[in-house]
């Protein structure tokens, strides 16, 4: 059985609308199924689903394979930028999956603002 943890919007998937409870839908798994064939059978429209897609909290596409014991998080197209900062989803793991990283090539900005406080200090 596969979790499908669905937020926002797509919360309506589940069946349970209910703010105070986690919205989400189990579903037996078959053989050779991906994310794309799981997100069909929920019935959720392409147009509602946005590009973050989570299995086994690794960033993944509509192409990767899911199997019983795994969890997938669903985000709609209206929360698309949660994550986007930190993954490119352009740089494929063998998997399918995006990499992480994009993150990692960012500077740090404490350093960053650490730095400028020195630089301040040496030339006042």
């Amino acid at each position: 059985m596969i979790e499908v943890h669905l937020y926002g919007k797509l919360r309506k998937y589940s069946g349970d609308m209910d703010p105070t409870t986690a919205s989400i839908a189990r579903i037996n798994a078959h053989p050779g199924e991906t994310i794309q064939s799981i997100v069909d059978r929920l019935g959720i429209p392409p147009q509602d689903l946005g590009s973050n897609k989570f299995l086994n909290g690794r960033y993944a596409d509509m192409s990767a394979p899911v199997q019983d014991g795994d969890r997938l998080g669903l985000f709609p197209d209206d929360m698309q930028l949660l994550y986007k900062w930190y993954f490119d989803p352009t740089q494929s793991s063998a998997s399918g999956a995006p990499r992480q990283g994009s993150a990692a090539s960012k500077p740090d900005t404490e350093t960053a603002s650490k730095d400028s406080v020195d630089k301040e200090k040496s030339e006042g």
